[in-house]
């Protein structure tokens, strides 16, 4: 039983490892993923907000909006 404990503590440690070396050399790209993310759902916030505002005051603009993106 005793072994079985060091074991899978040894396996956790090795595990802790492998993730601060992979998260190291590959940290930057995934923090760039998430500045990038962040600003593509900002941008999807704001241009959904400006066609519910043509939707609703310019529906004309937003039916031919729609047919250019349904092409």
């Amino acid at each position: 039983m005793l072994r079985t404990i060091f074991g899978i503590g040894l396996l956790a440690l090795i595990g802790l490892f492998v993730l601060k070396v992979f998260f190291g050399l590959f940290g930057f790209l995934f923090a760039l993923l998430w500045v990038l993310l962040g600003w593509a759902i900002r941008i999807a916030i704001v241009g959904g907000i400006i066609y519910l505002i043509l939707r609703i005051f310019l529906p004309d603009t937003a039916k031919k909006i729609e047919e250019q993106f349904n092409k």
